[in-house]
């Protein structure tokens, strides 16, 4: 097992799971969802891999955030994270209009939501010194 969990390979993580995100969906109309819908029902090729490939990464990323932090931790994040938004408004520092901003946050959350989920297993050593292990099943 790899101890040499850094403040970099964080970033790494952080970085990737941005990367699938932004990639997947962003407001900026460059993104696969806003390709994908350019001619549909007309699909091609190359669309189709590309899309099998991301959803092999989704399923990779959603997976391992789901195996490390569970269902309750992805919850509990996104409770916190809302109750950041709602204090970020009620400070005035978010307006909830403004759906270009608040698609940008949830992107981010999103993000690292999934970058716990990678990193946890790893955050969950330095902290208490017990290592994570996948159960393996004896045939």
């Amino acid at each position: 097992m790899d101890n040499n969990f850094t403040a970099v390979g964080l970033l790494w993580r952080f970085l990737l799971a941005l990367a699938l995100v932004l990639i997947t969906f962003n407001p900026t109309q460059f993104s696969y969802l806003h390709w994908f819908v350019t001619d549909f029902p007309a699909v091609t090729p190359l669309k189709v891999v590309v899309g099998l490939g991301l959803l092999i990464a989704w399923i990779i990323f959603v997976r391992a955030t789901l195996q490390s932090i569970g269902v309750v931790g992805v919850v509990l994040m996104a409770i916190f994270f809302g109750a950041l938004i709602w204090m970020l408004v009620s400070w005035g520092w978010l307006d909830l209009h403004n759906t270009g901003a608040l698609s940008w946050i949830i992107l981010l959350i999103v993000s690292l939501v999934l970058t716990a989920g990678l990193s946890w297993a790893h955050i969950r050593r330095r902290l208490s010194g017990q290592a994570t292990v996948d159960e393996v099943e004896e045939h």
